[in-house]
């Protein structure tokens, strides 16, 4: 069963949210409208919250977890994406924030307390350091992700369409449509 409650939380889905039968969806989780969470990916909201926007997507052994609350931390490092935003594969994600229109590269590392600002791009492999803030139409790269460039309109436009894509796939997923022809 891919959710799961944690003592008093139980994940909460909006309307159309997919999720694969592989995918574990554990405590205080909330999944916006039109959002899928695919193979083997992993959303642990046992010590803090986990919220997720809509149409945003979360790929293949994508791991997701907080950090607890503490005197030092009142808050602790809950895990905050915003909407549109397309998570790679194998991707962990550690109590930080994402912004709307992001695309988080495959393999990626984003730890805690990380805030990366709207229409982001981290490029595949990379680490991005506990507490940077990655600024809002730039590209990072590298271990430790540093800032390359800006990116170009078109980058920016395919932001959103990944996302409106995998809105399209997990829709055939959920009619039950044929795979296409290879």
């Amino acid at each position: 069963m891919p959710i799961s409650p944690y003592l008093d939380s139980t994940p909460q889905l909006a309307e159309r949210v997919y999720l694969h039968d592989t995918a574990q969806v554990i405590g205080d989780v909330r999944i916006g409208r039109d959002s899928s969470v695919w193979c083997n990916t992993v959303l642990r909201g046992d010590v803090n919250h986990i919220r997720i926007g809509v149409c945003s997507n979360i790929q293949d052994f994508a791991m997701g977890h907080v950090s607890h609350k503490s005197a030092a931390k009142p808050n602790g490092s809950p895990l905050l994406i915003g909407d549109y935003v397309t998570i790679g594969h194998s991707v962990i994600l550690h109590g930080c924030s994402i912004g709307d229109e992001c695309l988080i590269g495959m393999g990626s590392i984003v730890m805690d307390d990380v805030v990366i600002h709207k229409q982001v791009m981290v490029g595949a492999g990379s680490l991005v350091s506990p507490g940077k803030v990655l600024e809002s139409g730039q590209l990072y790269v590298g271990r430790p992700a540093v800032k390359v460039r800006a990116l170009t309109a078109e980058e920016i436009a395919y932001l959103k369409y990944s996302a409106e894509h995998y809105v399209r796939v997990k829709n055939n997923y959920q009619a039950g449509a044929p795979a296409a022809a290879a």
